[in-house]
């Protein structure tokens, strides 16, 4: 199975290499239309390479979606937050009660219900 995933990562690798050479002719990335660049007066371009501007846009796709997923799950951690929470405390007073049982009995039998 390892191999299989270094077989997989180097494939991709090589791809990605690929898609790299292939896409090297720079191109003009603006941060609005002309139109309305000039109309607000913020006129940003920027020339990069095609191969950046795609990889760019797959790494931001990435942690935007993996930021999306981690807000998207805080209530499942919360109410996970919360179950342990009240386990811990079941289990406290679970001990608590078999210590008010255990004052009546004899040692050896406490002893043996804490084992069990």
């Amino acid at each position: 199975m390892r191999y299989l995933r270094y077989a997989f990562l180097g494939t991709l690798g090589v791809i990605l290499i690929a898609v790299c050479l292939a896409n090297r002719d720079l191109v003009t990335v603006s941060l609005l239309p002309d139109a309305l660049g000039e109309l607000i007066g913020v006129n940003f371009a920027i020339n990069l390479p095609l191969f950046v501007v795609i990889l760019g846009a797959i790494v931001l796709g990435l942690v935007i979606g993996f930021a999306w997923e981690w807000m998207r799950e805080h209530r499942h951690r919360a109410d996970k937050s919360k179950a342990e929470k009240e386990l811990h405390k079941t289990k406290r007073e679970v001990r608590r009660l078999k210590g008010k049982q255990a004052e009546n009995k004899d040692e050896v039998l406490a002893l043996l219900d804490e084992a069990s």
